[in-house]
Protein backbone atom coordinates (compact mmCIF):
# COMPACT_ATOMS: atom_id res chain seq x y z
CA UNK A 1 0.00 0.00 0.00
CA UNK A 2 1.42 3.36 -0.98
CA UNK A 3 2.05 5.58 2.01
CA UNK A 4 1.14 9.24 2.02
CA UNK A 5 2.95 12.02 3.80
CA UNK A 6 1.45 13.24 7.09
CA UNK A 7 -1.31 15.72 6.51
CA UNK A 8 -0.34 19.33 6.96
CA UNK A 9 -3.78 20.83 6.69
CA UNK A 10 -4.40 24.55 6.63
CA UNK A 11 -7.75 25.35 8.15
CA UNK A 12 -8.51 29.05 8.24
CA UNK A 13 -10.74 29.73 11.22
CA UNK A 14 -10.10 33.43 11.69
CA UNK A 15 -11.00 34.66 8.24
CA UNK A 16 -9.94 34.45 4.60
CA UNK A 17 -6.39 33.32 3.82
CA UNK A 18 -4.42 33.90 0.64
CA UNK A 19 -3.82 30.72 -1.39
CA UNK A 20 -4.06 29.34 -4.90
CA UNK A 21 -7.31 27.79 -6.16
CA UNK A 22 -5.54 24.40 -6.27
CA UNK A 23 -4.65 24.81 -2.62
CA UNK A 24 -8.24 25.80 -1.86
CA UNK A 25 -9.49 22.72 -3.71
CA UNK A 26 -7.24 20.32 -1.80
CA UNK A 27 -7.80 22.02 1.55
CA UNK A 28 -11.56 21.88 1.04
CA UNK A 29 -11.31 18.12 0.47
CA UNK A 30 -9.12 17.70 3.54
CA UNK A 31 -11.53 19.72 5.66
CA UNK A 32 -14.29 17.28 4.68
CA UNK A 33 -12.17 14.34 5.85
CA UNK A 34 -11.38 13.04 2.36
CA UNK A 35 -8.39 10.70 2.50
CA UNK A 36 -8.79 8.69 -0.70
CA UNK A 37 -9.59 9.80 -4.25
CA UNK A 38 -9.73 7.28 -7.12
CA UNK A 39 -9.27 8.39 -10.70
CA UNK A 40 -6.85 8.56 -13.60
CA UNK A 41 -4.21 11.25 -13.78
CA UNK A 42 -4.85 14.12 -16.17
CA UNK A 43 -3.36 17.47 -16.99
CA UNK A 44 -6.63 19.28 -16.32
CA UNK A 45 -6.20 19.00 -12.55
CA UNK A 46 -2.52 18.15 -12.19
CA UNK A 47 -1.71 21.32 -10.29
CA UNK A 48 -4.09 20.23 -7.52
CA UNK A 49 -3.05 16.57 -7.78
CA UNK A 50 0.53 17.56 -6.97
CA UNK A 51 -0.68 18.66 -3.51
CA UNK A 52 -2.57 15.46 -2.62
CA UNK A 53 0.25 13.62 -0.79
CA UNK A 54 1.17 16.59 1.39
CA UNK A 55 -2.51 17.08 2.28
CA UNK A 56 -2.80 13.44 3.37
CA UNK A 57 -4.94 12.42 0.39
CA UNK A 58 -4.18 9.13 -1.33
CA UNK A 59 -4.75 9.12 -5.07
CA UNK A 60 -5.69 5.64 -6.31
CA UNK A 61 -4.89 5.26 -9.99
CA UNK A 62 -7.29 2.89 -11.76
CA UNK A 63 -7.37 1.37 -15.25
CA UNK A 64 -10.73 2.91 -16.29
CA UNK A 65 -12.58 5.93 -14.91
CA UNK A 66 -15.89 4.06 -14.62
CA UNK A 67 -14.23 1.90 -12.01
CA UNK A 68 -12.93 4.95 -10.16
CA UNK A 69 -16.50 6.13 -9.66
CA UNK A 70 -17.56 2.61 -8.62
CA UNK A 71 -14.73 2.62 -6.07
CA UNK A 72 -15.96 5.94 -4.71
CA UNK A 73 -19.45 4.43 -4.52
CA UNK A 74 -18.18 1.47 -2.49
CA UNK A 75 -16.18 3.68 -0.17
CA UNK A 76 -19.16 5.93 0.46
CA UNK A 77 -21.57 3.05 1.06
CA UNK A 78 -19.44 1.31 3.69
CA UNK A 79 -18.40 4.48 5.53
CA UNK A 80 -21.54 6.58 5.18
CA UNK A 81 -19.42 9.60 4.34
CA UNK A 82 -19.13 11.43 1.01
CA UNK A 83 -16.18 10.51 -1.13
CA UNK A 84 -14.69 11.91 -4.30
CA UNK A 85 -13.70 10.73 -7.78
CA UNK A 86 -11.90 12.78 -10.41
CA UNK A 87 -10.75 12.39 -14.00
CA UNK A 88 -9.43 14.18 -17.05
CA UNK A 89 -11.87 16.47 -18.84
CA UNK A 90 -13.79 15.10 -21.83
CA UNK A 91 -13.37 11.33 -22.30
CA UNK A 92 -12.25 10.75 -18.72
CA UNK A 93 -15.42 12.39 -17.47
CA UNK A 94 -17.79 10.66 -19.90
CA UNK A 95 -16.34 7.38 -18.64
CA UNK A 96 -17.83 8.21 -15.23
CA UNK A 97 -21.42 8.20 -16.42
CA UNK A 98 -22.46 4.57 -15.83
CA UNK A 99 -20.98 4.45 -12.35
CA UNK A 100 -22.49 7.78 -11.32
CA UNK A 101 -25.90 6.49 -12.44
CA UNK A 102 -25.35 3.40 -10.30
CA UNK A 103 -24.45 5.58 -7.31
CA UNK A 104 -27.55 7.70 -7.91
CA UNK A 105 -29.82 4.66 -7.56
CA UNK A 106 -27.81 3.38 -4.60
CA UNK A 107 -28.31 6.76 -2.85
CA UNK A 108 -24.57 7.10 -2.30
CA UNK A 109 -23.17 10.43 -1.09
CA UNK A 110 -20.45 11.19 -3.63
CA UNK A 111 -18.78 14.30 -5.05
CA UNK A 112 -17.96 13.86 -8.73
CA UNK A 113 -15.27 16.36 -9.69
CA UNK A 114 -15.22 17.02 -13.42
CA UNK A 115 -12.41 19.29 -14.63
CA UNK A 116 -13.49 20.83 -17.91
CA UNK A 117 -12.09 22.77 -20.84
CA UNK A 118 -10.56 26.15 -20.00
CA UNK A 119 -12.99 29.03 -19.60
CA UNK A 120 -11.65 30.88 -22.65
CA UNK A 121 -11.97 27.81 -24.87
CA UNK A 122 -15.62 26.96 -24.24
CA UNK A 123 -17.49 26.33 -27.49
CA UNK A 124 -14.42 26.29 -29.73
CA UNK A 125 -14.39 22.51 -30.14
CA UNK A 126 -10.91 22.19 -28.71
CA UNK A 127 -9.12 19.10 -27.46
CA UNK A 128 -11.25 16.91 -25.16
CA UNK A 129 -14.15 19.36 -25.01
CA UNK A 130 -17.74 18.34 -24.35
CA UNK A 131 -20.59 19.83 -22.35
CA UNK A 132 -20.14 17.98 -19.09
CA UNK A 133 -23.07 19.24 -17.05
CA UNK A 134 -25.98 18.08 -19.27
CA UNK A 135 -24.56 14.53 -19.37
CA UNK A 136 -25.02 14.14 -15.61
CA UNK A 137 -28.15 16.21 -15.17
CA UNK A 138 -30.51 13.27 -14.54
CA UNK A 139 -28.16 11.19 -12.38
CA UNK A 140 -26.99 13.73 -9.81
CA UNK A 141 -28.71 15.45 -6.92
CA UNK A 142 -27.05 18.81 -7.62
CA UNK A 143 -24.66 20.30 -10.13
CA UNK A 144 -22.55 23.40 -10.17
CA UNK A 145 -19.81 24.83 -12.33
CA UNK A 146 -17.21 26.88 -10.52
CA UNK A 147 -17.69 30.28 -12.17
CA UNK A 148 -14.85 32.08 -10.42
CA UNK A 149 -11.64 30.70 -8.88
CA UNK A 150 -12.51 32.57 -5.69
CA UNK A 151 -15.57 30.32 -5.21
CA UNK A 152 -13.64 27.02 -5.31
CA UNK A 153 -13.86 26.15 -1.60
CA UNK A 154 -17.35 27.62 -1.17
CA UNK A 155 -18.91 25.52 -3.93
CA UNK A 156 -17.10 22.35 -2.92
CA UNK A 157 -18.39 22.84 0.63
CA UNK A 158 -21.93 23.20 -0.73
CA UNK A 159 -21.50 20.05 -2.80
CA UNK A 160 -20.51 17.98 0.21
CA UNK A 161 -23.48 19.28 2.18
CA UNK A 162 -25.98 18.40 -0.54
CA UNK A 163 -24.42 14.96 -1.07
CA UNK A 164 -25.03 14.26 2.62
CA UNK A 165 -28.42 15.92 2.84
CA UNK A 166 -29.90 14.28 -0.26
CA UNK A 167 -28.02 10.95 -0.22
CA UNK A 168 -26.66 10.98 -3.73
CA UNK A 169 -23.92 12.07 -6.11
CA UNK A 170 -23.33 15.72 -6.89
CA UNK A 171 -21.17 17.20 -9.64
CA UNK A 172 -18.66 20.01 -9.36
CA UNK A 173 -17.42 21.10 -12.79
CA UNK A 174 -14.20 23.13 -12.75
CA UNK A 175 -12.73 24.90 -15.79
CA UNK A 176 -9.13 23.76 -15.91
CA UNK A 177 -7.68 27.30 -15.85
CA UNK A 178 -9.49 28.01 -12.57
CA UNK A 179 -6.99 25.88 -10.64
CA UNK A 180 -4.42 28.64 -11.16
CA UNK A 181 -3.94 32.15 -9.76
CA UNK A 182 -4.21 33.66 -6.28
CA UNK A 183 -7.36 34.06 -4.20
CA UNK A 184 -8.46 34.81 -0.67
CA UNK A 185 -10.79 32.22 0.78
CA UNK A 186 -11.80 30.54 4.01
CA UNK A 187 -11.60 26.80 4.63
CA UNK A 188 -14.04 25.02 6.93
CA UNK A 189 -16.12 21.84 6.62
CA UNK A 190 -19.73 21.60 5.54
CA UNK A 191 -22.31 20.97 8.27
CA UNK A 192 -23.71 17.49 8.70
CA UNK A 193 -27.22 17.06 7.43
CA UNK A 194 -29.97 16.23 9.92
CA UNK A 195 -33.50 15.06 9.20
CA UNK A 196 -36.33 14.97 11.69
CA UNK A 197 -38.66 12.17 12.77
CA UNK A 198 -41.67 13.47 10.88
CA UNK A 199 -44.81 15.33 12.03
CA UNK A 200 -45.83 14.51 15.59
CA UNK A 201 -49.48 13.93 14.64
CA UNK A 202 -48.47 11.35 12.02
CA UNK A 203 -46.27 9.56 14.53
CA UNK A 204 -49.11 9.45 17.07
CA UNK A 205 -51.52 8.14 14.45
CA UNK A 206 -49.02 5.50 13.38
CA UNK A 207 -48.58 4.41 16.99
CA UNK A 208 -52.36 3.93 17.28
CA UNK A 209 -52.42 2.00 14.02
CA UNK A 210 -49.65 -0.47 14.82
CA UNK A 211 -50.74 -0.91 18.43
CA UNK A 212 -54.11 -2.20 17.27
CA UNK A 213 -52.76 -4.19 14.30
CA UNK A 214 -53.49 -7.91 14.12
CA UNK A 215 -50.31 -8.79 12.21
CA UNK A 216 -47.90 -5.86 11.78
CA UNK A 217 -44.80 -6.34 9.61
CA UNK A 218 -41.78 -4.03 9.49
CA UNK A 219 -40.06 -3.56 6.13
CA UNK A 220 -36.51 -2.20 6.57
CA UNK A 221 -34.87 -0.49 3.61
CA UNK A 222 -31.61 1.17 2.70
CA UNK A 223 -32.54 4.22 4.76
CA UNK A 224 -32.29 2.08 7.89
CA UNK A 225 -28.65 1.37 6.99
CA UNK A 226 -27.83 4.94 6.01
CA UNK A 227 -29.30 6.47 9.17
CA UNK A 228 -27.84 3.78 11.45
CA UNK A 229 -31.32 2.85 12.61
CA UNK A 230 -30.65 -0.85 13.11
CA UNK A 231 -30.88 -0.83 16.90
CA UNK A 232 -34.03 1.27 16.99
CA UNK A 233 -35.72 -0.94 14.35
CA UNK A 234 -34.77 -4.01 16.39
CA UNK A 235 -36.24 -2.45 19.56
CA UNK A 236 -39.44 -1.50 17.73
CA UNK A 237 -39.83 -4.96 16.23
CA UNK A 238 -39.26 -6.63 19.60
CA UNK A 239 -41.82 -4.35 21.24
CA UNK A 240 -44.40 -5.29 18.61
CA UNK A 241 -43.26 -8.93 18.17
CA UNK A 242 -43.33 -8.00 14.48
CA UNK A 243 -41.42 -9.84 11.75
CA UNK A 244 -38.87 -7.70 9.89
CA UNK A 245 -38.38 -8.15 6.16
CA UNK A 246 -35.70 -6.29 4.25
CA UNK A 247 -36.16 -4.58 0.90
CA UNK A 248 -34.64 -5.89 -2.31
CA UNK A 249 -30.83 -5.96 -2.13
CA UNK A 250 -30.74 -4.47 1.35
CA UNK A 251 -30.26 -7.80 3.15
CA UNK A 252 -28.00 -6.08 5.70
CA UNK A 253 -30.76 -3.76 6.98
CA UNK A 254 -31.74 -6.30 9.68
CA UNK A 255 -29.91 -9.40 10.97
CA UNK A 256 -31.44 -12.58 9.57
CA UNK A 257 -30.31 -14.55 12.62
CA UNK A 258 -32.63 -12.49 14.85
CA UNK A 259 -35.83 -14.43 15.68
CA UNK A 260 -37.84 -11.66 13.99
CA UNK A 261 -35.62 -11.39 10.89
CA UNK A 262 -37.29 -12.98 7.85
CA UNK A 263 -35.00 -11.94 4.98
CA UNK A 264 -35.34 -9.99 1.75
CA UNK A 265 -38.29 -9.45 -0.52
CA UNK A 266 -37.98 -9.32 -4.29
CA UNK A 267 -36.19 -11.32 -6.93
CA UNK A 268 -34.67 -14.52 -5.50
CA UNK A 269 -35.55 -13.35 -2.02
CA UNK A 270 -36.89 -15.17 1.02
CA UNK A 271 -40.16 -17.06 0.71
CA UNK A 272 -40.53 -16.71 4.47
CA UNK A 273 -40.55 -12.93 4.07
CA UNK A 274 -43.07 -13.11 1.24
CA UNK A 275 -45.46 -15.44 3.04
CA UNK A 276 -45.39 -13.40 6.22
CA UNK A 277 -45.77 -9.95 4.67
CA UNK A 278 -48.65 -11.31 2.63
CA UNK A 279 -50.52 -11.80 5.93
CA UNK A 280 -49.89 -8.26 7.19
CA UNK A 281 -52.72 -5.89 8.00
CA UNK A 282 -50.22 -3.09 8.68
CA UNK A 283 -46.84 -2.64 6.95
CA UNK A 284 -44.30 -0.20 8.40
CA UNK A 285 -42.03 0.53 5.41
CA UNK A 286 -39.09 2.37 6.95
CA UNK A 287 -36.37 4.01 4.87
CA UNK A 288 -37.50 2.66 1.51
CA UNK A 289 -38.90 3.92 -1.75
CA UNK A 290 -40.70 0.56 -2.19
CA UNK A 291 -38.84 -0.08 -5.41
CA UNK A 292 -40.60 -2.21 -8.05
CA UNK A 293 -38.28 -5.22 -7.84
CA UNK A 294 -38.98 -5.47 -4.12
CA UNK A 295 -42.76 -5.64 -4.42
CA UNK A 296 -43.47 -7.47 -7.67
CA UNK A 297 -44.52 -11.15 -7.70
CA UNK A 298 -41.80 -13.74 -7.23
CA UNK A 299 -41.80 -17.54 -7.31
CA UNK A 300 -45.24 -17.24 -8.93
CA UNK A 301 -46.53 -15.56 -5.77
CA UNK A 302 -48.07 -12.08 -5.74
CA UNK A 303 -47.17 -11.57 -2.10
CA UNK A 304 -47.69 -7.81 -1.60
CA UNK A 305 -50.66 -7.50 0.80
CA UNK A 306 -53.58 -5.96 -1.05
CA UNK A 307 -55.61 -4.75 1.93
CA UNK A 308 -52.85 -3.78 4.35
CA UNK A 309 -52.47 -0.27 5.68
CA UNK A 310 -49.01 0.85 4.53
CA UNK A 311 -47.04 3.54 6.35
CA UNK A 312 -44.06 4.61 4.23
CA UNK A 313 -41.25 6.63 5.82
CA UNK A 314 -38.44 8.21 3.80
CA UNK A 315 -36.39 11.40 3.82
CA UNK A 316 -37.21 11.97 0.14
CA UNK A 317 -40.78 13.18 -0.26
CA UNK A 318 -40.70 12.37 -3.98
CA UNK A 319 -40.77 8.60 -3.39
CA UNK A 320 -43.73 8.52 -1.01
CA UNK A 321 -46.58 6.65 -2.65
CA UNK A 322 -44.68 6.54 -5.93
CA UNK A 323 -44.84 2.81 -6.68
CA UNK A 324 -47.40 1.48 -4.19
CA UNK A 325 -50.52 2.86 -2.60
CA UNK A 326 -49.77 3.97 0.95
CA UNK A 327 -52.08 4.98 3.76
CA UNK A 328 -49.60 7.44 5.22
CA UNK A 329 -46.45 8.93 3.77
CA UNK A 330 -44.08 10.41 6.32
CA UNK A 331 -41.10 12.57 5.45
CA UNK A 332 -38.62 11.53 8.10
CA UNK A 333 -35.27 10.01 8.94
CA UNK A 334 -35.52 6.26 9.57
CA UNK A 335 -33.76 6.37 12.92
CA UNK A 336 -35.44 9.49 14.24
CA UNK A 337 -38.87 8.23 13.17
CA UNK A 338 -38.40 4.76 14.66
CA UNK A 339 -37.21 6.15 17.98
CA UNK A 340 -40.12 8.60 18.11
CA UNK A 341 -42.64 5.89 17.21
CA UNK A 342 -41.30 3.57 19.91
CA UNK A 343 -41.53 6.38 22.46
CA UNK A 344 -45.13 7.03 21.40
CA UNK A 345 -46.01 3.34 21.72
CA UNK A 346 -44.44 3.06 25.15
CA UNK A 347 -46.18 6.26 26.21
CA UNK A 348 -49.57 4.71 25.52
CA UNK A 349 -49.45 2.59 28.64
CA UNK A 350 -46.32 0.69 29.50
CA UNK A 351 -45.11 -2.60 28.16
CA UNK A 352 -46.56 -5.04 25.70
CA UNK A 353 -46.47 -8.82 26.13
CA UNK A 354 -44.25 -10.80 23.80
CA UNK A 355 -46.39 -12.59 21.22
CA UNK A 356 -45.04 -16.11 21.50
CA UNK A 357 -47.50 -17.53 18.98
CA UNK A 358 -46.42 -15.08 16.29
CA UNK A 359 -42.74 -15.68 17.00
CA UNK A 360 -43.36 -19.40 16.64
CA UNK A 361 -45.05 -18.78 13.28
CA UNK A 362 -42.01 -16.81 12.12
CA UNK A 363 -39.69 -19.63 13.15
CA UNK A 364 -41.84 -22.15 11.28
CA UNK A 365 -41.77 -20.12 8.08
CA UNK A 366 -38.01 -19.56 8.29
CA UNK A 367 -37.42 -23.26 8.85
CA UNK A 368 -39.59 -24.18 5.87
CA UNK A 369 -37.71 -21.78 3.61
CA UNK A 370 -34.33 -23.02 4.89
CA UNK A 371 -35.36 -26.61 4.13
CA UNK A 372 -36.49 -25.64 0.63
CA UNK A 373 -33.26 -23.77 -0.01
CA UNK A 374 -31.25 -26.76 1.18
CA UNK A 375 -33.11 -28.96 -1.26
CA UNK A 376 -32.46 -26.51 -4.11
CA UNK A 377 -28.76 -26.57 -3.18
CA UNK A 378 -28.41 -30.31 -2.80
CA UNK A 379 -27.13 -31.39 -6.22
CA UNK A 380 -23.57 -32.57 -5.74
CA UNK A 381 -20.74 -33.38 -8.10
CA UNK A 382 -19.40 -31.84 -11.28
CA UNK A 383 -19.98 -29.65 -13.13
CA UNK A 384 -20.59 -27.72 -9.93
CA UNK A 385 -24.17 -26.58 -9.37
CA UNK A 386 -24.26 -22.77 -8.98
CA UNK A 387 -26.69 -23.07 -6.08
CA UNK A 388 -24.50 -25.66 -4.40
CA UNK A 389 -21.52 -23.37 -4.85
CA UNK A 390 -23.41 -20.42 -3.36
CA UNK A 391 -24.39 -22.46 -0.33
CA UNK A 392 -20.85 -23.76 0.27
CA UNK A 393 -19.25 -20.34 -0.15
CA UNK A 394 -21.68 -18.37 2.02
CA UNK A 395 -21.32 -20.94 4.79
CA UNK A 396 -17.56 -20.28 5.11
CA UNK A 397 -17.49 -16.49 4.68
CA UNK A 398 -16.51 -14.63 7.90
CA UNK A 399 -19.43 -13.07 9.78
CA UNK A 400 -18.01 -9.56 9.31
CA UNK A 401 -17.50 -9.94 5.55
CA UNK A 402 -18.56 -7.24 3.10
CA UNK A 403 -20.01 -8.77 -0.06
CA UNK A 404 -20.56 -6.99 -3.36
CA UNK A 405 -22.61 -8.51 -6.15
CA UNK A 406 -22.83 -7.79 -9.85
CA UNK A 407 -25.90 -8.06 -12.01
CA UNK A 408 -26.37 -11.37 -13.80
CA UNK A 409 -27.90 -14.78 -13.29
CA UNK A 410 -25.84 -16.42 -10.55
CA UNK A 411 -25.10 -13.15 -8.76
CA UNK A 412 -28.83 -12.50 -8.63
CA UNK A 413 -29.59 -16.00 -7.35
CA UNK A 414 -27.13 -15.28 -4.51
CA UNK A 415 -29.82 -13.03 -2.99
CA UNK A 416 -31.36 -16.23 -1.58
CA UNK A 417 -28.14 -17.10 0.27
CA UNK A 418 -26.68 -13.83 1.49
CA UNK A 419 -27.61 -13.11 5.11
CA UNK A 420 -25.82 -10.57 7.27
CA UNK A 421 -25.51 -9.65 10.92
CA UNK A 422 -24.83 -5.94 10.59
CA UNK A 423 -25.25 -2.91 8.34
CA UNK A 424 -23.03 -1.85 5.42
CA UNK A 425 -22.09 -5.46 4.62
CA UNK A 426 -23.94 -5.85 1.31
CA UNK A 427 -23.33 -3.70 -1.76
CA UNK A 428 -25.32 -4.77 -4.81
CA UNK A 429 -25.71 -3.20 -8.23
CA UNK A 430 -29.19 -1.98 -7.22
CA UNK A 431 -31.72 -0.70 -9.73
CA UNK A 432 -29.33 0.55 -12.38
CA UNK A 433 -28.13 -3.03 -12.70
CA UNK A 434 -24.94 -2.42 -14.64
CA UNK A 435 -22.43 -5.15 -15.34
CA UNK A 436 -18.92 -4.58 -14.03
CA UNK A 437 -20.17 -3.08 -10.77
CA UNK A 438 -19.12 -5.41 -7.99
CA UNK A 439 -15.34 -5.69 -8.26
CA UNK A 440 -14.38 -1.99 -8.37
CA UNK A 441 -17.04 -1.30 -5.73
CA UNK A 442 -15.41 -3.98 -3.58
CA UNK A 443 -12.05 -2.27 -4.02
CA UNK A 444 -13.55 0.98 -2.76
CA UNK A 445 -15.22 -0.82 0.13
CA UNK A 446 -11.89 -2.34 1.15
CA UNK A 447 -10.23 1.07 1.04
CA UNK A 448 -13.03 2.44 3.24
CA UNK A 449 -12.97 -0.52 5.65
CA UNK A 450 -9.48 -2.06 5.46
CA UNK A 451 -10.20 -4.00 8.67
CA UNK A 452 -12.94 -6.07 7.03
CA UNK A 453 -12.72 -8.97 4.54
CA UNK A 454 -14.30 -8.03 1.21
CA UNK A 455 -15.54 -10.50 -1.40
CA UNK A 456 -17.00 -9.68 -4.83
CA UNK A 457 -19.38 -12.03 -6.67
CA UNK A 458 -19.02 -11.54 -10.45
CA UNK A 459 -20.34 -13.39 -13.49
CA UNK A 460 -17.85 -14.24 -16.22
CA UNK A 461 -19.44 -11.77 -18.63
CA UNK A 462 -19.24 -8.88 -16.19
CA UNK A 463 -15.74 -9.96 -15.21
CA UNK A 464 -14.60 -8.98 -18.68
CA UNK A 465 -15.46 -5.39 -17.74
CA UNK A 466 -13.67 -5.62 -14.38
CA UNK A 467 -10.62 -7.83 -14.57
CA UNK A 468 -8.19 -5.08 -15.56
CA UNK A 469 -8.70 -3.60 -12.09
CA UNK A 470 -6.80 -6.58 -10.65
CA UNK A 471 -3.83 -4.46 -11.75
CA UNK A 472 -5.10 -1.67 -9.50
CA UNK A 473 -5.61 -4.07 -6.59
CA UNK A 474 -2.05 -5.39 -6.97
CA UNK A 475 -0.45 -1.97 -7.43
CA UNK A 476 -2.30 -0.48 -4.47
CA UNK A 477 -2.27 -3.56 -2.21
CA UNK A 478 -6.07 -3.87 -1.97
CA UNK A 479 -6.86 -7.37 -0.68
CA UNK A 480 -10.23 -8.08 -2.28
CA UNK A 481 -11.27 -11.59 -3.31
CA UNK A 482 -13.25 -11.90 -6.56
CA UNK A 483 -15.38 -15.03 -6.97
CA UNK A 484 -15.96 -15.35 -10.72
CA UNK A 485 -18.86 -17.57 -11.79
CA UNK A 486 -17.47 -19.16 -14.93
CA UNK A 487 -20.25 -20.82 -16.93
CA UNK A 488 -19.18 -19.57 -20.34
CA UNK A 489 -22.26 -17.49 -20.97
CA UNK A 490 -24.24 -14.35 -20.34
CA UNK A 491 -26.59 -16.38 -18.16
CA UNK A 492 -29.51 -14.01 -17.60
CA UNK A 493 -29.92 -13.35 -21.31
CA UNK A 494 -29.28 -16.96 -22.27
CA UNK A 495 -32.18 -17.98 -20.02
CA UNK A 496 -34.39 -15.72 -22.14
CA UNK A 497 -33.12 -17.37 -25.32
CA UNK A 498 -33.90 -20.77 -23.81
CA UNK A 499 -37.42 -19.75 -22.83
CA UNK A 500 -38.43 -17.53 -25.76
CA UNK A 501 -36.13 -18.21 -28.71
CA UNK A 502 -35.92 -22.01 -29.02
CA UNK A 503 -32.34 -22.25 -27.77
CA UNK A 504 -30.93 -19.99 -30.47
CA UNK A 505 -27.91 -18.40 -28.83
CA UNK A 506 -26.88 -15.10 -30.31
CA UNK A 507 -24.20 -13.24 -28.38
CA UNK A 508 -24.59 -15.19 -25.15
CA UNK A 509 -21.90 -17.89 -25.40
CA UNK A 510 -18.46 -16.92 -24.15
CA UNK A 511 -14.99 -18.38 -24.65
CA UNK A 512 -13.10 -17.63 -21.47
CA UNK A 513 -9.43 -17.88 -20.57
CA UNK A 514 -8.27 -19.34 -17.28
CA UNK A 515 -9.12 -16.33 -15.14
CA UNK A 516 -6.93 -17.61 -12.31
CA UNK A 517 -3.90 -17.66 -14.62
CA UNK A 518 -4.74 -14.13 -15.81
CA UNK A 519 -4.86 -12.94 -12.19
CA UNK A 520 -1.48 -14.51 -11.47
CA UNK A 521 -0.03 -12.86 -14.58
CA UNK A 522 -1.11 -9.50 -13.17
CA UNK A 523 0.55 -10.22 -9.81
CA UNK A 524 -2.46 -11.38 -7.83
CA UNK A 525 -3.38 -14.78 -6.43
CA UNK A 526 -5.38 -17.02 -8.74
CA UNK A 527 -7.33 -20.18 -7.96
CA UNK A 528 -9.29 -22.29 -10.45
CA UNK A 529 -11.92 -24.53 -8.90
CA UNK A 530 -13.50 -27.31 -10.97
CA UNK A 531 -14.36 -29.74 -8.15
CA UNK A 532 -16.98 -29.11 -5.50
CA UNK A 533 -14.74 -30.69 -2.86
CA UNK A 534 -12.12 -27.94 -3.34
CA UNK A 535 -14.43 -24.94 -3.16
CA UNK A 536 -14.86 -24.20 0.56
CA UNK A 537 -11.18 -24.59 1.42
CA UNK A 538 -10.16 -22.42 -1.52
CA UNK A 539 -12.43 -19.62 -0.34
CA UNK A 540 -11.08 -19.90 3.21
CA UNK A 541 -7.51 -19.74 1.93
CA UNK A 542 -8.08 -16.79 -0.41
CA UNK A 543 -9.93 -14.73 2.18
CA UNK A 544 -7.40 -15.60 4.86
CA UNK A 545 -4.41 -14.49 2.79
CA UNK A 546 -5.62 -10.89 2.65
CA UNK A 547 -4.19 -10.43 -0.84
CA UNK A 548 -5.77 -9.51 -4.19
CA UNK A 549 -7.19 -12.82 -5.39
CA UNK A 550 -9.43 -14.27 -8.09
CA UNK A 551 -11.28 -17.57 -7.64
CA UNK A 552 -12.37 -18.89 -11.05
CA UNK A 553 -15.28 -21.21 -10.20
CA UNK A 554 -16.30 -23.42 -13.12
CA UNK A 555 -20.05 -24.05 -12.78
CA UNK A 556 -22.74 -25.87 -14.70
CA UNK A 557 -23.91 -23.72 -17.66
CA UNK A 558 -27.22 -25.59 -17.85
CA UNK A 559 -28.41 -24.47 -14.40
CA UNK A 560 -29.89 -21.00 -14.76
CA UNK A 561 -32.14 -19.03 -12.44
CA UNK A 562 -35.52 -17.72 -13.47
CA UNK A 563 -35.72 -14.46 -15.46
CA UNK A 564 -36.05 -11.25 -13.51
CA UNK A 565 -39.51 -10.64 -14.97
CA UNK A 566 -41.36 -12.92 -17.33
CA UNK A 567 -43.64 -10.04 -18.29
CA UNK A 568 -40.67 -8.12 -19.71
CA UNK A 569 -40.55 -10.25 -22.86
CA UNK A 570 -43.21 -11.59 -25.22
CA UNK A 571 -43.32 -14.71 -27.33
CA UNK A 572 -41.83 -13.82 -30.71
CA UNK A 573 -43.96 -13.04 -33.76
CA UNK A 574 -42.48 -13.26 -37.27
CA UNK A 575 -44.38 -11.85 -40.26
CA UNK A 576 -41.83 -12.07 -43.07
CA UNK A 577 -41.48 -15.44 -44.81
CA UNK A 578 -37.70 -15.51 -44.43
CA UNK A 579 -38.11 -15.62 -40.62
CA UNK A 580 -41.20 -17.84 -40.39
CA UNK A 581 -39.27 -21.03 -39.61
CA UNK A 582 -37.83 -19.39 -36.47
CA UNK A 583 -41.20 -19.91 -34.80
CA UNK A 584 -40.96 -23.71 -35.12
Amino acid sequence: MTAVEPAARLVATTGPTRMTPSEAFVEALAAEGVTTVPGIVGSAYMDALDLFPRAGIRFVSVTHEQNAAHMADGWGRVTGRPTVCIGQNGPGITNFVTAVAAAYWAHTPMVVVTPSVGSLGVGLGGFQETEQLPIFSKITRWQVQVNRPERMAELLRRAFYIAKAENGPVQVDIPRDYFYGEIETEIYPSPDAAHGAGPADQIRATAELVASARFPVVLAGGGVVRSEAGESVRALAEYLSAPVATTYLHNDAFPYSHPLGIGPLGYMGSKAAMRLINRADVVLAIGTRLGPFGTLPQYGFDYWPKDARVVQVDVDHRVLGLTRKVSTGIIGDARAFTEALLDALRGRGGGRPRDEARIAEIATEKAAWAAELDELSSRRGEPISPRRALKLITEVLPSDVIVTTDIGNICSVSNSYLNFEGPRQFLAAMMFGNCGYSYPTALGAKLGRPDRPVVAFVGDGAWGMSLAEVLTAVREGIGVVAVVWNNGEWGAEKKNQVDYYADRYVGTNLRNPDFAAVARAMGGDGYRVEREADLADTVRTAVGQGRPAVIDVVVDPAELGEPFRRDALRKPVRLLDKYADLLG
